[in-house]
């Protein structure tokens, strides 16, 4: 019977009839009624078993339980065929619920976080698997959840089971003496059931007991016949009229009880297995241990809410990607051409530079779904999973192409073969090998965008970076001044200036005292964050200039220790120091200029000179030799004033000692070997000579590049003249003495 009523319930779209399983009550005339939603007749349409019956047989009619009649009843409603407006009403709600969900995708919306460095907001997410409990708690029954109506059917299978082996009657136990003085020797046995070679159950011949059957138990086959068969000889039975004894095997749910930790334990290994972490993120696509091979690749096909607006302080990175957009958008103007776009761009330069923001305004610009994982998600603890991952990882993103993959952290996969062979190395290799034939294999991609970031290219295997699979490689290096600019332009946005503040004047401020943020806009960012909390925490209206300020000082400084207080005698040593490097600084042509002295404790230093490093990329030993002595002023200072070094001067010491090796070991100023130095000096006086000849020469060049900025082979030939050496030059003259083998390509 449940499992009949199991199957009906799951074959019905609407599982509601159980809910009104126990709400059941007797009719009249002993027949069974009960209410279901949405019918004729008010609301609620009847249903009546007339078919059932409570029958109590007294006297030799047997009795039905209460529990049997229930099932039976709600299983005949079930296997009934619905009311044709309930199947219409039914019908529209799962079209317009399929309608639903085809128009309203589950949304992965992003913050519009500018500048370098910003990671944007959610890459994807999973689901609320449990959302019908909340509905259930504001006192709704969510029916159209498909986990519910699961967990529902399961359940009442479940109940079925337990109250059938629980309330089932299981007759009246007595004792063998009992049964050969009352039953046997009176003739009131049927016939005798040995069930299970463990008790006997007695039927009682029709109308002579008003119980449905006893049972007693037996200790063995054997010893429970001898002792029927001695029974029968003493009362005088004759053989013909001797009791029958039927063997039979049922189950009395010994069986299915003891199975039932098992399964609740292999259930929860599999949920968790299935909502774990191995089985999280998967956007739907399957988890758990039977879907581990699959990708767990993001992927956001709705509006990604960043653009090239959104991104800034890297105008030529933007300059360099805009053609893969052009392609994405118009992939005739190229095709008609028969250029092909490049398979994939490596996005490097140090972190927080804005390389994955810079991916996520690429997709947003095309407006092609944008398929995002990190390389560290391809290595798991099992054996395959890697490669499987990335085939997944493609065939997702073939079936969606045109589209934009993007690989972040790739140097976690795509590391140099070759450096070991332990196990992890190993399955490192394979899935690199998996990816290098994806991206340019057989098997190749079209209409699908490779971009990967790392800030460790020099790690990257070569078979990786060569055209074909990486084309370009797109340096993303620190923003000059005027990328900060434009960094905290995008960044002021959504703060509440002071009124008497121009966005655009203080972000030019800004960006001329934030010279060593030479991180990225992540830096930036921060910047804006804290002075909007710094306004916040004393109760400002808005947020003006001076938040700025004390939020760079924190940031560049770290927390004003307030609580640390100094003794009067290393006060004066901090003040000394600090007036010994910005005097120095001051007097200096080279040093940099000074922009702030304190001497208020901040993170883990008791006091900075604050200066504003020049943006050059060339220095000479002249400025390089300045620098060196605003570093060791306020050692000096120390010296003079107090007779005595202390230990806050430890850092200043160790910067100068780095550049002075620097100076001597890495760059051309240094004593060097004698050889070295003769071969070096041999090679350095004859350029010398050479264009102290060509002078006129080489002032007509530089002229030239100042006007032109680029000069061709034709000019370079019209300012010196012909070179005075044979030389080869066109296809002809270089293809000259290699054979006539040509390549057939056609």
């Amino acid at each position: 019977m449940s499992q009949r009523l199991v199957a009906a319930a799951g074959s019905r779209a609407v599982a509601g009839p159980l809910a009104v399983l126990w709400r059941c009550g007797l009719g009249p005339r002993g027949g069974r009624t009960f209410g279901v939603p949405g019918g004729g007749g008010g609301g609620r349409s009847r249903l009546r078993g007339d078919a059932i019956h409570v029958r109590r047989r007294l006297g030799g009619r047997t009795q039905q339980s209460a529990l049997q009649i229930r099932l039976a009843s709600v299983s005949q409603w079930l296997c009934s065929k619905p009311p044709k407006e309930e199947e219409k009403k039914h019908r529209n709600a799962t079209a317009h619920k399929t309608a639903h969900k085809r128009n309203n995708l589950t949304r992965t919306s992003e913050p519009k976080d500018a500048g370098p460095g910003a990671d944007g907001g959610k890459r994807g997410g999973k689901r609320d698997d449990f959302a019908w409990w909340k509905r259930m708690q504001k006192g709704k029954v969510p029916w159209d959840d498909k986990d519910l109506r699961s967990l529902a059917v399961l359940g009442a299978g479940v109940a079925a089971g337990f109250l059938y082996f629980y309330f089932r009657d299981s007759g009246k136990e007595i004792t063998w003496k009992h049964f050969v003085q009352y039953y046997l020797a009176r003739g009131l046995v049927d016939r005798l059931e040995v069930v299970n070679k463990q008790f006997v159950r007695v039927i009682p011949a029709p109308g002579t007991s008003l119980e449905k059957y006893a049972w007693f138990s037996i200790g063995s086959v054997d010893t429970f016949e001898r002792n029927l068969e001695t029974a029968q000889w003493e009362l005088g039975i004759e053989p013909p009229n001797q009791t029958a004894v039927v063997y039979t095997t049922e189950s009395d749910g010994t069986f299915l009880r003891s199975l039932v930790p098992t399964l609740l334990l292999i259930g929860i290994f599999l949920y968790a297995m299935r909502r774990g972490p191995m089985g999280a993120g998967r956007g739907g696509r399957g988890g758990g241990l039977f879907g581990i091979g699959e990708t767990i690749a993001k992927i956001i096909k709705d509006d990604i809410g960043v653009r090239f607006a959104d991104v800034a302080g890297c105008e030529e990175a933007k300059l360099e990607i805009m053609e893969f957009v052009n392609f994405l958008k118009n992939p005739k103007q190229y095709q008609d051409l028969g250029a092909k776009i490049p398979k994939g761009a490596l996005l490097t330069g140090p972190p927080g530079t804005g390389k994955t923001l810079l991916a996520k305004a690429t997709a947003g610009e095309a407006g092609v779904p944008f398929i995002t994982v990190n390389g560290s998600e391809f290595l798991e603890m099992f054996v395959g999973v890697g490669p499987a991952r990335v085939r997944d990882m493609f065939a997702m993103a073939r079936k969606n192409a045109p589209c934009i993959l993007f690989v972040d952290e790739i140097d976690a996969i795509g590391r140099k073969r070759g450096r070991g062979q332990f196990g992890a190395q190993s399955e490192q290799e394979n899935t690199l090998n998996q990816l290098l034939v994806e991206m340019d294999g057989f098997n190749s991609t079209t209409n699908v965008v490779v971009l990967a970031g790392t800030n460790r290219p020099d790690v990257l295997d070569p078979a990786l970076m060569r055209p074909g699979r990486f084309d370009r490689q797109i340096y993303i290096g620190p923003p000059d001044i005027k990328g900060r600019s434009s960094i905290f332009r995008v960044h002021l946005r959504p703060l509440k200036l002071d009124e008497s503040l121009s966005k655009d004047a203080l972000a030019k401020k800004l960006a001329a005292l934030t010279p060593g943020f030479t991180g990225s806009g992540a830096d930036i960012s921060n910047v804006c964050n804290e002075a909007a909390l710094i306004a916040a925490r004393h109760l400002n209206p808005s947020v003006g200039e001076k938040h700025f300020e004390q939020a760079i000082e924190r940031v560049i400084g770290g927390l004003e220790k307030k609580t640390q207080v100094l003794q009067p005698g290393e006060k004066m040593t901090v003040a000394y120091h600090e007036a010994g490097h910005a005097v120095v600084g001051w007097f200096l042509e080279h040093a940099d200029p000074l922009l702030k002295v304190s001497i208020v404790p901040r993170g883990k230093g008791l006091g900075y000179a604050q200066c504003l490093p020049r943006e050059q990329y060339l220095y000479t030993r002249e400025q390089l030799f300045d620098r060196m002595c605003a570093m060791l002023g306020g050692r000096v200072a120390e010296q003079l004033f107090f007779g005595r070094v202390t230990t806050g001067a430890q850092d200043d010491l160790r910067k100068v000692t780095q550049s002075a090796y620097a100076q001597e070991v890495q760059q051309p100023w240094g004593v060097i070997d004698g050889e070295v130095r003769r071969l070096i000096g041999a090679a350095h006086a004859r350029p010398l000579d050479l264009l102290t000849r060509c002078r006129e020469q080489v002032d007509k060049v530089g002229r030239r590049l100042l006007e032109k900025e680029v000069l061709e082979r034709a000019d370079m030939v019209e300012l010196l003249g012909p070179r005075p050496f044979a030389e080869k030059i066109t296809y002809e003259e270089l293809v000259e003495g290699t054979g006539g083998l040509e390549e057939d390509t056609a």
